[in-house]
């Protein structure tokens, strides 16, 4: 369990030994303690902090000099600091201090429960957003399994499909087989090839079954993923409705790799390939195509996904991503928010979305595996 963690900077050993005893006795905390600034750094860096005690009169690097650096650092400029000091009674020191950022002084000799009732007030914030974020984090999850049933239905027409055509296959073997025993014209080699054929249909079917099964796994499994080659397995999977729905796919994707779920990213791919199918069928929009296109720029790869569907209204496309908004009379408004967690949480990437080209372009980034 995440605990409140303190760091107490002060140049003698004997302060900071009486100052986590006073400390301990109160909470359950984690405390870090430095004799000198550079130590206190290499802990912030190293450490989230929730609280900085310091002292000011240290050799070297004072607390004003200390303060002053920490607030120039993004990962450290909002922690807060408290002076613990026995100049705490001189106002010019107290005016440096404030206008550093410090937020509080308490003087030497410590009083007891001064120190507990400060604690206690920085605990409770800490304790406050800890369950925000909780909340929070539950809630996404709420929604990524919610779009993960809503889609559902969908996935399993597309399983449906893909089951069809190796089915339709197995029973044209089994015909055929029964008509050469019928016309006396069954040998062995017409048996063997029976035998490679139909186990091939099956093992398609199997590891198209497994594939969906793995979508709905909660123990993912994190992989080095060859782009092109996912891109390749799930147009593979979604050939039926492309042609059904006469959608021209142009494909031009390097072959690099990223790190995450590679179920997760087909489902990405689901989503945003099926909405552009269902754009150009609701808009009755003849000439159908999606461009799928991917690079590497420094240490990241940039895949766009675009459609010439039109787009939607400039004003609306910032609403994309929110939970709950949807373009469709009996849309979710989950889907697109799902895709953009996915590859944030899955992929540490990011998503965005643009009209060109008479129609929508999402560009995602990911971090080279």
């Amino acid at each position: 369990m995440e605990k409140f963690c303190i760091l107490i900077l002060d140049d003698v050993e004997e302060n900071i030994y009486s100052l986590r005893l006073m400390i301990e006795d109160s909470f359950d905390v984690d405390i870090y303690t430095a004799l000198n600034a550079q130590d206190a750094i290499t802990i912030l860096m190293n450490n989230k902090i929730d609280l900085i005690l310091s002292d000011i009169q240290m050799p070297d690097v004072d607390g004003f000099q200390f303060v002053d650096y920490i607030k120039s650092l993004e990962k450290t400029k909002d922690i807060p600091v408290i002076f613990i000091t026995g100049i705490y009674d001189k106002d010019s020191y107290q005016k440096r201090g404030y206008d550093l950022g410090v937020i509080e002084y308490i003087s030497k000799p410590i009083d007891n429960d001064l120190l507990t009732s400060k604690l206690k007030v920085f605990i409770k914030i800490f304790e406050e957003k800890k369950s925000s974020k909780e909340e929070l984090e539950q809630a996404n999850k709420l929604l990524v399994h919610n779009a993960k049933m809503a889609s559902m239905g969908e996935m399993i027409g597309v399983i449906s499909h893909q089951l069809k055509q190796p089915l339709n296959i197995l029973s044209l073997y089994c015909h055929d087989i029964k008509f050469s025993y019928d016309a006396d014209e069954l040998n062995k080699e017409l048996i063997d090839e029976f035998a490679v054929n139909t186990k091939q249909q099956i093992k398609h079917m199997s590891d198209t079954i497994d594939s969906f099964l793995g979508f709905f796994n909660s123990e993912k499994s994190f992989t080095k993923i060859s782009l092109k080659k996912s891109i390749e397995k799930f147009m593979d999977l979604m050939k039926s409705q492309i042609s059904k729905n006469n959608i021209d796919i142009s494909i031009d994707v390097e072959d690099n790799y990223i790190l995450g779920v590679e179920m997760e990213l087909s489902q990405v791919f689901m989503n945003l390939i099926t909405n552009s199918i269902q754009a150009y069928v609701e808009r009755d929009i003849e000439n159908r195509s999606i461009e799928i296109k991917s690079y590497k720029k420094d240490d990241k790869v940039i895949l766009t996904i675009a459609d010439f569907a039109g787009g939607i209204d400039e004003k609306d496309i910032e609403k994309l991503f929110d939970p709950y908004y949807t373009t469709k009379e009996t849309g979710t408004g989950i889907g697109l928010y799902m895709v953009k967690l996915v590859i944030i949480n899955s992929f540490k990437g990011d998503l965005k979305v643009e009209n060109s080209n008479k129609g929508l372009k999402f560009t995602m980034t990911f971090p080279i595996a």
